[in-house]
């Protein structure tokens, strides 16, 4: 296989949506960049929700970003969820602080084509579509060549 082309899989559930974000929650590490890329209503903020409970190791409420902008959370390493739709220039991100966390956080960042050249180079991409009653999920990790060996396997199983 591959592995640096992305891999994509269908999620036919919520349930299996909220899972993949669990797979995710126990292999991204401190500076890791996940964007998660997809239409409103395709599962971006309910997969962000549950990779951070996951994390967190206990359920709690997490709220979308989308007028907050950024919510952070501790966990063994801090977490940045960020809904970028909002911001109109890629310079808006520097004002969140999310250059420097991307550094030393888990940043999930919904909406990443606001950050222009700003996005890390090594980040995941996610791309979540709607497809029939579910979705379909392409993961592109070209830095991560492991990760993204394992998510064929454990998914395309």
């Amino acid at each position: 296989m591959d592995t640096r082309r992305p891999v994509s899989i269908f999620l036919p559930s919520e349930e299996d949506t909220a899972r993949l974000g669990v797979w995710l929650a126990h292999r991204l590490q401190a500076g890791d960049c996940l964007l998660l890329e997809g239409s409103i209503g395709a599962g971006k903020s309910h997969l962000a929700r549950a990779l951070i409970r996951a994390r967190l190791g206990r359920m709690e409420d997490v709220p979308s970003p989308t007028f907050t902008l950024v919510q952070t959370y501790q966990a063994d390493t801090e977490i940045w969820h960020a809904d970028l739709y909002r911001l109109s220039h890629p310079d808006e991100v520097l004002e969140l602080g999310l250059d420097e966390a991307f550094d030393h956080s888990i940043c999930l960042i919904e909406w990443p084509d606001r950050l222009g050249k700003l996005a890390p180079a090594d980040a995941l991409r996610l791309t979540l579509v709607s497809e029939g009653e579910g979705r379909r999920a392409t993961l592109s990790a070209p830095a991560h060549p492991q990760l993204l060996a394992e998510f064929a396997e454990d998914w395309q199983a």
